[in-house]
Parts: C-alpha cells; sequence; structure tokens
C-alpha cells in the first residue's frame, strides 16, 4: 500500500474509533448501565447525552435557594439537597443518577454506607475524573491510597496524638481572645454587639490552624484565608459544568481564575514553609515541623519520607478541611445555642461549675463538660459539615444486595442517614442533645449511626483537633456572652461543600461583664 493511501487509512481508522469511544462513552455505556441496575430494581431519573442529570440538578437547587425556612426547622435535607428529596420520593432510598455521563448511584442504607466506607471493600475514595478536586484541597491524606496513604498517615500521625492537641489548647486560647479583643473594639460602648458569626469563626480557625499547625503569623493565616476562599469560589463555579477530559488545560475564565488563586495559596504555603527552613530551631513539633523532618530529615532505616511538593498539598488539604469543618460547626451550633436559650443557660451553668467565669479552659476540663458533648453531637447530627461523602467502584463489585459496575460513583447522603426516623425516632428532625446521654454508641439501637467524621482506617485524623478547638471556642463564649440570634438571620442552609447559611448567621452577643 502506497505511503498516502497508508496515511489516509490509518486516519480513517482513527476517526471510526474516536467516533465508536464517543458513542460508547455518551450513548451506549449510559444504556447499559441504567439496563444493569433496572434487574436489581434500582432506577432512576432518565439520562440526557452528555450531561446526564446536572440541568435537573441545577435547576432545582437554584429554585431550593430562594425558598426560606423556619429557625425552628431543622428538616433541612429538601432544601439543601431538593434532587435527592425528590428522586428518593420518586425513585425509593436507593437511586441511580447521572453527573454528567457518570453514573453515580445514591444509597441511604446505613449498613450499606458502613460497609462501602469501610476498607476491606477497595472502594476508590473519590471519582478522580475531576482534576479541580485536587487544586482545591491538594493531593493530601483524604485523596491519597494505598502505599502513599500510609506513608503519610504514619508521618502524620504524631501530629495529632493527645499530648499534643492538648499543648495545642493553650494557642487556641489566644486566638479566641484576640477574636474578643476586636469584638470590644467594635462595641462602641452599644450594650449589645450584632456579630455575623459565620465570617468570625471563618476567621477564628483560619488563626487557629495557621498558629497551631503552620507556627504562622496571624496576617499569613488571613492572606492564606483569603486566597483559599476565592479559589473555593472558582471551583464551585466549575463543578457545574459538564466536565471534559483535557478542559483542565485550556484557558478559559474559570480556569484562569483557578490557576491564579491556586498560584496565590500555593505561594503563600512556600512562604511560610521557608520561614521554617531558615529558622534555626529544629522545625518544632506541629504539624508543619514534622512534615519537614520526614522532608529533610528521614529516618533513612523506614524510608520514610515527603517531598516539598508533599507537604504543600497536605497543608491544603488540612487548612481547607480543618478551617471549614470546625467553623461549621461552631456556628451551627451557636445558632442552635441561640434558639434554644434553655440548653446555652445549662451548658453556661456548667461551664461556670467546672472552669468559673474568668479561668482559661484546658483539656482536663473539655472532659468534665458533659453536656456540652452533648449539644456538639447533635449539631453534628443535624448540620454535620461533611454532608455526603463519595467513593468510586474501581471493578465491578457486590455490596450487600447491590452489584455495583467498574466506574460507578457512590454518593452516601449523610445529612439524610442522620435524620432518617427509622434511626433516630420521631424526633430526628428535632434539637434534643439528651439522646447522647448514654454516649455516642447508645443514642440509637443502631451501633456507629453518627459518622461525621466517617469509620475505619480512613475517619478523618483530625477529629480530635476539631472537637477540642470548637469546645475551646465556646467555652470562651459561653463565659463572656448570652446569644440570642438577631431579626436579620434567615435559616436558608445550603450546600458548598458543607453546609453553610446561605446568608450568613447575624448573632446578637449581650456581654455578661459590663466591663468587657
Amino acid at each position: 500500500m502506497e505511503l498516502p493511501n497508508l496515511l489516509a487509512f490509518l486516519l480513517l481508522l482513527f476517526v471510526v474509533r474516536k467516533i465508536w469511544e464517543a458513542c460508547w462513552i455518551l450513548v451506549l455505556r449510559p444504556l447499559m448501565i441504567s439496563r444493569r441496575f433496572k434487574k436489581q430494581g434500582i432506577s432512576g431519573p432518565k439520562y440526557r447525552i452528555l450531561y446526564g442529570n446536572l440541568g435537573e440538578i441545577k435547576k432545582m437547587t437554584g429554585e431550593a435557594e430562594l425558598c426560606v425556612l423556619s429557625p425552628n426547622s431543622n428538616h433541612i435535607f429538601p432544601r439543601v439537597f431538593p434532587h435527592y428529596h425528590q428522586w428518593m420520593s420518586q425513585y425509593g432510598k436507593t437511586f441511580l443518577y447521572w453527573n454528567g455521563t457518570t453514573p453515580t448511584i445514591y444509597i441511604s442504607d446505613h449498613e450499606l454506607g458502613k460497609q462501602i466506607l469501610s476498607s476491606k471493600f477497595g472502594f476508590s475514595l473519590r471519582p478522580k475524573k475531576r482534576p479541580e478536586v485536587f487544586i482545591l484541597f491538594g493531593k493530601g491524606l483524604p485523596l491519597i491510597e494505598g502505599d502513599d496513604w500510609v506513608r503519610h498517615r504514619r508521618i502524620l500521625n504524631p501530629a495529632f496524638s493527645m499530648d499534643r492537641l492538648k499543648a495545642m489548647t493553650g494557642p487556641m486560647v489566644d486566638c479566641t481572645l484576640r477574636m474578643f479583643d476586636d469584638w470590644r473594639k467594635q462595641r462602641n460602648g452599644e450594650g449589645v454587639i450584632k456579630m455575623e458569626m459565620s465570617k468570625e469563626f471563618h476567621r477564628l480557625t483560619a488563626d487557629i490552624i495557621a498558629t497551631t499547625a503552620f507556627g504562622s503569623s496571624y496576617a499569613e493565616g488571613i492572606e492564606l484565608c483569603r486566597s483559599q476562599e476565592e479559589l473555593e469560589k472558582y471551583y464551585i463555579t466549575s463543578q457545574t459544568k459538564v466536565y471534559i477530559p483535557g478542559m483542565q488545560y485550556i484557558p478559559t475564565p474559570t480556569n484562569l481564575q483557578l490557576w491564579k488563586h491556586d498560584k496565590k495559596v500555593k505561594k503563600s504555603i512556600e512562604r511560610i514553609i521557608a520561614a521554617r527552613l531558615k529558622s534555626k530551631s529544629k522545625y518544632g513539633d506541629d504539624l508543619m515541623g514534622i512534615m519537614l523532618k520526614a522532608a529533610t530529615s528521614p529516618d533513612e532505616s523506614d524510608e520514610i519520607t515527603m517531598t516539598i511538593d508533599e507537604i504543600i498539598d497536605e497543608c491544603k488539604t488540612f487548612y481547607f478541611s480543618g478551617q471549614g469543618t470546625t467553623s461549621i460547626l461552631l456556628t451551627w451550633t451557636t445558632m442552635l445555642l441561640s434558639l434554644h436559650r434553655d440548653w446555652q443557660e445549662k451548658l453556661r451553668e456548667e461551664v461556670f461549675s467546672e472552669c468559673g467565669k474568668d479561668k482559661i479552659p484546658d483539656s482536663d476540663t473539655f472532659s468534665k463538660l458533659k453536656l456540652l458533648n452533648m449539644v456538639l453531637m447533635e449539631s453534628l447530627r443535624l448540620y454535620g459539615p461533611v454532608i455526603k461523602m463519595s467513593r468510586e467502584a474501581t471493578q465491578d463489585m457486590k455490596v450487600g444486595h447491590l452489584e455495583i459496575p467498574k466506574g460507578t460513583s457512590i454518593i452516601l447522603p449523610l445529612l439524610k442517614m442522620h435524620s432518617d426516623k427509622a434511626i433516630w425516632g420521631e424526633d430526628a428532625h428535632q434539637f434534643n442533645p439528651l439522646r447522647f446521654k448514654n454516649g455516642v454508641s447508645h443514642a440509637t439501637s443502631l451501633p456507629n449511626a453518627l459518622l461525621p467524621f466517617s469509620i475505619g482506617p480512613r475517619a478523618c485524623i483530625a477529629q480530635n483537633f476539631a472537637m477540642i478547638e470548637a469546645k475551646t471556642v465556646l467555652t470562651m463564649i459561653l463565659q463572656r456572652f448570652r446569644l440570642s440570634l438577631s431579626s436579620e438571620y434567615k435559616h436558608t442552609p445550603v450546600d458548598r461543600f458543607n453546609v453553610y447559611p446561605q446568608y450568613g448567621l447575624p448573632v446578637l452577643l449581650q456581654p455578661l461583664d459590663s466591663s468587657f
């Protein structure tokens, strides 16, 4: 065959192959997978070529965000996830929908959920078809697997030992006192201070993480916080669009902003690392110090090392996840206490009894604050920062009665599972901290029904850090202020990875001490 004819033939083969691949991805595979699930009695909204159900999700979410709930309503699932709420009523507790061309099965069964979250089934942690995930979160501990996960976990574990966490209480207190100083300046002699608490807690947790984990200054922490906020905003925009492989390399307006703010975040972290490396001391024993020791002085016998790029990714992960989790926990707990003044007074009495009106709380105090712990557990149940978890089948798998094809994403709606009346009782949508009076494991007949930090070996490494941080801040606020909701507050929980108040949380703070 002559060369021109051969080239034409090869080009034809290439074109035919690409057409076949497009037909497979856009039409044949969705049809095949839909049929496989239908044989198992699982259906869902109709697949639409390329877009799947993204258009429906965007429309229903937009409509839901226009409504305002009663502040007394904790039944927030229909507003946060209107598409899931509607599809559950149509197709049952387990259904199939399409995130673009990706098949996604929604599973709200507790037992199946716990099996999927365990490590023995081998589900991938997250669908890796959206590279923007790594821009925002970094390739840190929650998103890596296999030997890399084991290596990172072994390096990071010492940073979250109870002894080190206890030592972090002091810096957490200092950061909180700095926030109070700002409030005092804004009071201007008024008897009551009105503060937008979600923003205050966002800045506070940024300060705490920068101080306790990275040893950086307040200014550096706030700069990193602002860059991360901008990065998150453009990431959310990117997630509402159909993903086409290779699009992450094209300089679209959204991508240009993602790249710009990702660069700012990395530069902020690099400055913090550079300052620590120039330090004459031995790096320190906080999270940053432990990672730098692994990067510069590895234990050759164990070959446990970490590169600077890996440190940057872990910093991005911990900063974004840690700040979001605790600030949201503090925000919704403050909302609940502002609304349920009887519980606010009970907690205040407990705090005064255990550590007085002005004693600085410490780790020993927290173990005695039983009511505070119960309130935090109930806040995590009703408004847990992590409202859903996702996994991906790495091969054809069977979990319980379900046969899940390779490449299928799995969504576990923790927000729904934590308010399931079949598990939590008829008062599942009510604020009732007493359900935890005998501990989390006895709150329901089903063990491990509360999964705010996941379960098993992949459970959040920083969950104890988050709880100590929340207890420190709330204890100090209760010592100094009475809380009540501002009349401007609109009860509008919304999905922004975590469950955020769409219009913020304006709260009235009445100082208990007139000298404040």
